[in-house]
């Protein structure tokens, strides 16, 4: 008993202590975490950014900061001057209240995202058709110069995302090894960061999203605590890289960012057209945008043209007013 009092002590000071780089209260320390919701129910959804909710919401540069932090150097903190120094070094708080929202967001959105989905697919994707268009609207405001190189970059990103979303899986989702399992959540938490590229839409490229979204919904803990490992290697790795680019060639970076979000557009496009499912459960695991007209003729089905519409435009303006009061709270 008297071991775990000792342990719990100095974590309890550090949980009070505030980031050496600034103050916050538990209110602020509360934004992030409602921030951390938003980015795990984005994440969930196959085409949506969580980085996007991250950078629209005015976190990312000290989310890719602090992670790029998790280092030896951190470590050498932890065991030379003890778990205050590191917990300080690595923005330890920050942390907790932002993935303490992502994770409680994911685990208990998983269901309810996968019937939606399944259910009511045209809804969900206007809804993040509406998101994604105002992402790009605000990126757009951090492009500080407007030149060839920046206009270049913009076009190249978006280039690339869109041939992302159009070619097919990779890996059938019913022959997947546990080292498979490892990479795709190294490869998924390195698009997570991105803003405009979705973890879950790498998952689906993959051909693994339903088998991470089955595990979570059933708490299969094997696939999640191999993801989860992989995950934390993929990010510690990838956000070095982030941080670089963010300190060389910030504008360029910003103008890449935002040709990414263009070209994912088609991804998060509300009607498709079936190409292939999975045969061992019928999910669908391929498919391409049509327009709303050309939905009703192959389906039979009624496009709620104007469902979607109202949905894109509340999608809209959920990221509007996120912003809004990002620039407010950061103003004031």
């Amino acid at each position: 008993m008297n071991i775990i009092l000792l342990l719990l002590h100095p974590l309890s000071s550090i949980l009070k202590q505030k980031p050496f780089f600034m103050k916050r209260t538990f209110l602020d320390y509360f934004f992030i975490t409602l921030k951390g919701l938003a980015m795990g129910a984005a994440d969930v959804v196959p085409g949506v950014s969580g980085g996007t909710i991250a950078f629209i919401s005015g976190i990312y540069e000290e989310l890719v900061d602090s992670i790029s932090k998790v280092n030896l150097q951190a470590f050498k903190l932890l065991f030379t001057k003890g778990l205050v120094a590191f917990w300080k070094h690595i923005n330890g708080n920050f942390f907790v209240a932002l993935f303490a929202g992502i994770g409680i967001s994911i685990l208990s959105l998983a269901k309810g995202m996968k019937w939606l989905l399944e259910n009511h697919p045209i809804m969900v994707w206007s809804f993040f058709f509406g998101l994604m268009i105002a992402s790009v609207f605000f990126l757009t405001k951090e492009i500080k110069r407007w030149n060839l190189a920046a206009v270049l970059t913009m076009i190249v990103g978006g280039i690339v995302a869109y041939i992302i979303t159009v070619i097919p899986p990779l890996v059938n989702g019913s022959n997947q090894s546990i080292i498979f399992i490892f990479f795709c959540g190294a490869l998924a938490i390195c698009a997570m960061i991105l803003p405009g590229i979705s973890g879950a839409f790498v998952l689906v490229l993959l051909g693994a999203y339903h088998t991470v979204l089955d595990a979570l919904s059933s708490w299969n803990f094997k696939v999640i605590g191999v993801f989860a490992i992989g995950a934390i290697t993929g990010i510690l790795s990838f956000s070095k890289a982030l941080k670089w680019l963010f300190a060389k060639f910030r504008n360029l970076t910003f103008a890449g960012l935002t040709g990414f979000i263009i070209g994912s557009l088609n991804k998060v496009w509300p009607w498709k057209e079936t190409l292939e499912t999975d045969p061992t459960n019928g999910s669908v695991i391929w498919e391409k945008s049509i327009s709303p007209w050309a939905f009703k003729t192959i389906t039979n089905t009624n496009p709620q043209i104007l469902t979607a519409i109202l949905l894109a435009i509340i999608g809209f303006c959920v990221i509007y007013s996120i912003e809004k009061l990002g620039a407010k709270r950061t103003q004031n």
